[in-house]
């Protein structure tokens, strides 16, 4: 058999998106971008505040109680879980009609996700065990990858890059945020109560029943997702795991006349509030750490803050080019002939972003011990920034390469 002939035989690793699905990945792309942009000017003041003479009154406000919750809780369980709404819609909608319907399309970047996780934990792992004072109960803070975050950071020195590349970061992204939905609902449930999470699940089933039967007055919907947000929550499960749910028993394909589907039509309505004050919300109050000279030097040797900037620096870089890599040289697949594999590389230096998902997890890993949990904290941002500049410089070599 020809040569030409085996390479027409492959499956393209990241193929290219046309029409209706192009349209709808630029619009996701906007509207993250500039969620992200948002999400660093609230990490910023969040970061300045508590480190001012005003800090007192930023840790206060966190604790004000505001009915049942914290502010800081209802940022974290409440606000989040409309985040997480919409990464169910999208992992629905990735595996109905998107790229992660077609396996040949969809194995790459599930490997590559998957790597990205598992070698992060593994290097937080070891790190922790061999160290005195370690705490492996932490594992899975350094393996979420931050899409706003990254989507943004790609949109200022990226502009010329193939749009290839971000739809191959934006699949990436729906499986990784799927692997975080997994690891808190299985790793990080407490103190877990049987009837309130089966109403929750009624609820859930509910909204499923009135999906398939076309109902479309938001005034049903609103009090059902309020709650199976609140028995889930109290279930013992994290509330942001309702909102996942209700986002994958929506309807994601549109009806013969139906100008577009219930998911996508939510989901134009709502990301601009989950952009532009959800996620930031939570990030004015989940990245207000104290950066003093001693605090910074005790990150040097902890255990926990090594483990989570190796992790996501090392670990993400390493697991998301090798994932791709191996899987596209002992599979059919093949590199898009609009990339090069220092584009990949790139990108996957920048899967080390890991800021919203990774400041949760840290809350929920470390929730006991206030101290470490900022020094956790502390380190997804060390790291975030780090990942961030390092790939912004790498992009925009590979920008000047498509533009030259």
């Amino acid at each position: 058999m020809s040569q030409t002939r085996r390479t027409s035989q492959k499956k393209r690793a990241f193929p290219r998106i046309l029409g209706r699905e192009r349209a709808f990945l630029a619009d996701t792309l906007r509207a993250e971008t500039t969620g992200g942009l948002l999400l660093m000017a609230a990490a910023v003041i969040a970061l300045v505040w508590a480190n001012s003479p005003w800090q007192d009154a930023y840790h206060h406000l966190r604790e004000i109680e505001v009915g049942p919750l914290t502010v800081e809780a209802w940022a974290s369980d409440g606000a989040l879980t409309l985040f997480f709404f919409l990464a169910g819609l999208e992992l629905k909608r990735e595996l109905v009609v998107g790229t992660l319907s077609k396996l040949s399309e969809a194995v790459v970047p599930v490997a590559a996700a998957i790597a990205g996780m598992v070698l992060p934990a593994i290097i937080y792992l070891v790190t922790n065990l061999v160290a005195d004072g370690g705490k492996p109960h932490g594992w899975a803070v350094p393996t979420a990858t931050d899409i706003a975050f990254a989507l943004a950071v790609l949109a200022i020195v990226g502009s010329s890059l193939p749009s290839a590349l971000r739809a191959f970061l934006l699949t990436l992204a729906v499986v990784d945020d799927f692997g975080a939905i997994l690891v808190i609902a299985v790793f990080f449930s407490h103190g877990f109560h049987l009837l309130q999470l089966l109403a929750a699940v009624a609820l859930i089933a509910l909204w499923y029943v009135l999906q398939r039967r076309r109902v479309r007055t938001p005034f049903l919907y609103v009090p059902i997702a309020i709650g199976a947000w609140w028995f889930m929550h109290e279930s013992g499960i994290h509330a942001t795991i309702a909102g996942v749910a209700l986002g994958l028993v929506t309807r994601v394909v549109a009806d013969p006349g139906e100008d577009e589907a219930p998911a996508e039509r939510i989901e134009h309505r709502l990301r601009p509030w989950s952009a532009a004050v959800a996620v930031p919300l939570f990030a004015l109050f989940a990245a207000g750490v104290t950066l003093s000279g001693s605090a910074v030097r005790q990150l040097l040797t902890d255990p926990v803050a090594i483990g989570i900037v190796a992790g996501l620096l090392a670990g993400k870089a390493i697991g998301v080019f090798g994932g791709s890599w191996l899987t596209a040289r002992f599979t059919r697949a093949e590199l898009n002939s609009d990339l090069a594999w220092r584009d990949v590389a790139a990108v996957s230096v920048l899967a080390g972003i890991g800021f919203t998902v990774a400041l949760l997890i840290a809350q929920l890993a470390f929730g006991s011990d206030a101290a470490q949990v900022e020094r956790a904290k502390a380190a997804v941002l060390i790291a975030s920034v780090l990942a961030a500049l390092i790939a912004a410089l790498l992009l925009a070599r590979r920008n000047r390469a498509y533009t030259d």
